[in-house]
């Protein structure tokens, strides 16, 4: 699954996003979304308010292109984010955050 995450600074106690995909499946803050339905060279227009993507979801040459409002925490993560939402390729598993983190702070217990 092809992954692009537009990234959106989270409003106070708003949840950072997490994501892993399992084949057709994503799942994206513990919901999951099946869209194996979404034919080879077509697509899905999401519908409704409770879902996290943007845009159509594609099948494009069997691999489902999906982009995802990404919620993140501001207090964490650097000013200066990329101007180019990050994509990622991901067949099994978590997405990586897309997110340039702050450099974490304080003493690292031995």
């Amino acid at each position: 699954m092809k992954i692009t995450c537009i990234c959106v600074a989270g409003t106070p106690g708003q949840s950072e996003t997490s994501a892993r995909v399992s084949g057709d499946v994503i799942t994206v803050g513990g919901v999951s979304f099946d869209l194996s339905d979404v034919p080879d060279g077509g697509f899905a227009e999401p519908e409704g308010e409770n879902h996290p993507f943007i845009g159509r979801i594609e099948r494009i040459n069997g691999e489902l292109h999906v982009q995802l409002r990404w919620f993140f925490f501001k207090v964490t993560a650097e000013p200066d984010q990329p101007a180019v939402p990050p994509t990622f390729t991901v067949a099994s598993g978590p997405v990586p955050d897309p997110i340039v983190r702050k450099p974490q702070t304080g003493e690292v217990e031995a």
